[in-house]
């Protein structure tokens, strides 16, 4: 499984080179996962499906973004003969206030079993958190 999620990794940073040119009637929503071993997506806007899974761009505006964060439990926080276990989790975030031109940044992490989520704007101030919607094992 590492081997897929480094592969996998990879890819997502191959893409990163053709992502397209910003609208600049919408605003641009980075992806970016804090630690390594790990693989963040974009999955729906408002309960419709993700143009592409590399990034959002949304109109101006109130919405719900939903990603999907992979990561790896370490053993250090199962028990000492453990194998790392994998989460498959989906987390929300809401912004009310999307603005026209702006970039804004989505980072995930976690914490032993807990994944999180933080919406940066453009200065890095923290505009908006993540709710858990669910893990499963993979």
């Amino acid at each position: 499984m590492r081997k897929l999620m480094l592969t996998g990794g990879l890819l997502m940073l191959a893409g990163c080179a053709g992502l397209p040119t910003p609208d600049p009637s919408q605003a641009w929503i980075d992806l970016d996962s804090r630690q390594e071993d790990t693989a963040l997506q974009a999955v729906e806007v408002d309960d419709k499906a993700s143009i592409d899974k590399r990034y959002f761009e949304v109109q101006p505006g109130s919405h719900e973004l939903t990603v999907r964060y992979l990561f790896a439990v370490q053993p250090t926080n199962i028990g000492p003969d453990a194998e790392p276990l994998w989460r498959d989790c989906q987390l929300n975030v809401k912004f009310k206030d999307f603005n026209a031109g702006q970039r804004y940044q989505l980072q995930a992490g976690y914490i032993g079993f807990r994944p999180w989520a933080k919406l940066y704007d453009q200065q890095r101030k923290v505009i908006g958190q993540g709710t858990p919607a669910g893990c499963q094992r993979t």
